[in-house]
């Protein structure tokens, strides 16, 4: 048995595929599926199932145009309401593949249809090789409580309390772990942003599995629970219906720049993808700005919501075919169109062009030394990371309420905005000046930066 892992970084998300025998099976397949398409030709095996082990929240499955193209069964869980062709899988299930077999737990706990898969080698084989947990245990983690709509968070948390230590850590500790999210995911809190572990590993390491009682596991789990994203609904029941292939998604259109401001002024938001700096430079205004090169397709649900109307500022053309695959991944799939030449042709027709200042950790620094009065901090990084040390004076505003609580910063001062790195504190400062807010500022390297630079703290 050979398994191959594809990550996307922009979404957190892992999956796999799995061969033995001339057969296959790819488990929690992203959207766009022609790399498992690719995946088997070249390795001359036959897609023969294609595994969810829970309807996801977080992005678009391409399991319906993978099966469709393979000719595979599509499996989940048991109690999915699915509305499409597939095999509904009970505890205990086994579904052969070639000279292996993958065995089936039923998870219930991060969703009540949860399934995990243990992959043995052999039918003959005592001790299973792998198991493939989707959100049910991650990597330092296990997958939030709180997708059901009809159970509460404490309810699903005990079902997942049940499913880790009655199913999952029965397990052999050598068996290997692979799950469906890294690092940066939102269906976890503490994910690590190693490729796989073990059963032993996690037992010993996992912060989640050293709760003593399961109700220390349920309020661990519950207790400091952030929201959850307003579009995860959206993405479930569009993975219960099954989405239509990419390619089959309208065409954008290249629109002048009189176009994209006739869109603008009915309503469409204008999207910039370009890097961080060349935002900064210039850029139109009215435009949010979420770049290309971090967790973009993560910010723009969180931050626009899947049914958004947007159109497109891109580096270039392959940063625009890029920026509309990501954004599919996630659900967002009204956009229609981009600014054909790009920033150039908006100078060139005289337009306006608005810049975002920046400052760096050093510089803001010896600002608020001078004179920190008619200034404000705005710290876009969420609360664990404020705990961890934050500039002085600065106010705690996450990233992902920052729209709604607009009206806690004072638009009479200078808006300093940071994050870690200087990567959301550019979202965040895109959205202060499509607010209206005259004087925003760009903290470039973030807290990171700051650290550096005053390691003993602002010395007035």
């Amino acid at each position: 048995m050979q398994i191959e892992r594809f990550y996307l970084g922009c979404l957190a998300h892992a999956s796999y595929l799995i061969h033995s025998g001339g057969e296959a099976a790819v488990i929690d397949p992203q959207r766009d599926v022609d790399i498992y398409v690719d995946a088997a030709r070249t390795l001359g095996v036959r897609i023969r199932w294609v595994i969810e082990t829970h309807l996801h929240a977080d992005f678009v499955s391409g399991h319906l145009e993978l099966a469709q193209r393979s000719g595979a069964t599509i499996c989940l869980g048991a109690g999915s309401g699915a509305e499409f062709a597939h095999r509904a899988l009970q505890d205990g299930d086994e579904l052969r593949l070639g000279e292996s077999v993958l065995r089936i737990l039923t998870t219930p706990g991060h969703t009540e249809e949860s399934i995990c898969i243990v992959a043995f080698p052999s039918v003959t084989a005592a001790q299973p090789l792998a198991v493939f947990t989707g959100d049910t245990l991650f990597i330092g983690d296990v997958g939030r409580p709180d997708l059901s709509p009809t159970k509460t968070p404490q309810a699903l948390a005990a079902l997942l309390h049940e499913s880790l230590h009655e199913k999952l850590l029965k397990l052999p500790d050598a068996t290997l772990v692979y799950p469906a999210h890294g690092a940066g995911s939102l269906c976890g809190r503490k994910l690590s942003s190693d490729s796989n572990s073990t059963i032993g590993h996690e037992r010993t390491t996992n912060y989640a599995l050293q709760a003593k009682t399961r109700e220390e596991f349920v309020e661990l789990l519950t207790g400091d629970l952030a929201a959850r994203p307003a579009y995860f609904q959206d993405e479930v029941e569009r993975n219960r219906v099954g989405a239509q292939p990419i390619e089959q998604l309208p065409a954008m259109k290249p629109l002048s720049p009189a176009e994209v401001l006739q869109f603008q002024t009915a309503g469409v938001l204008v999207l910039d993808t370009r890097p961080v700096m060349e935002f900064a430079a210039a850029h139109i205004p009215q435009s949010v700005h979420i770049a290309l090169d971090g967790q973009f397709a993560s910010w723009a649900a969180r931050l626009l919501g899947v049914h958004a109307a947007l159109v497109l500022v891109a580096e270039d053309d392959e940063a625009l075919t890029q920026s509309r695959l990501r954004l599919a991944r996630i659900g967002i799939e009204n956009v229609p169109g981009f600014l054909s030449g790009g920033i150039p042709a908006w100078a060139a027709e005289g337009l306006t062009l608005q810049p975002l200042p920046q400052i760096s950790a050093h510089e803001l620094g010896k600002w608020l030394q001078d004179d920190a009065s008619g200034v404000t901090i705005v710290d876009v990084r969420n609360g664990p990371e404020r705990a961890t040390g934050a500039i002085p004076g600065s106010i705690g505003v996450p990233l992902d309420e920052l729209q709604r609580r607009l009206s806690e910063i004072d638009r009479e001062t200078t808006v300093f905005v940071n994050c870690k790195g200087g990567y959301r504190s550019s979202i965040g400062a895109s959205i202060l000046q499509w607010a209206e807010f005259p004087n925003v500022v760009n903290v470039t390297g973030g807290y990171d930066a700051w650290k550096l630079a005053f390691p003993a703290g602002l010395v007035a």
